[in-house]
């Protein structure tokens, strides 16, 4: 009998990411962008836990990488697509970063990620979000 896991977000990237990238891809300048945003759309997909973070990806969506809050020192957030999503930058205990692109809620998604952090780790939610 295993340990239960209860998911808080599971799904891929923003929608908005891939139209607004594939609107610059009119214009050769944006078509690496256009196919950057296509490529994270098609195989590109997050679980955020209440033990772990997972992320699935790379092409044909073949690397995973889990993360356990414990692991964790800092998370940022950044806006993008005028608020409606935003990369979430986690920073590991050895300075190592793992970057979460065009996540939806990504607010909500950081303050649950903050939250879990704390409660493992002792640190102050302060100390953790960083803008």
């Amino acid at each position: 009998m295993g340990i239960r896991e209860t998911t808080f977000y599971e799904g891929g990237p923003h929608i908005g990411d891939l139209i607004i990238n594939i609107l610059l891809g009119f214009t050769v300048i944006f078509l690496p962008l256009t196919v950057g945003a296509v490529v994270r759309a098609i195989w590109l997909r997050y679980k955020i836990t209440d033990r772990r973070i997972s992320i699935t990806g790379g092409w044909m969506g073949r690397d995973r990488t889990d993360i356990v809050y414990g692991e964790i020192s800092k998370i940022a957030k950044i806006p993008r697509g005028i608020g409606l999503w935003g990369d979430v930058v986690v920073t590991l205990k050895d300075n190592s970063r793992l970057e979460l692109r065009a996540i939806p809620r990504f607010r909500e998604i950081c303050d649950y990620m903050a939250e879990r952090v704390a409660a493992k780790t002792g640190l102050s939610l302060e100390a953790i979000n960083s803008q």
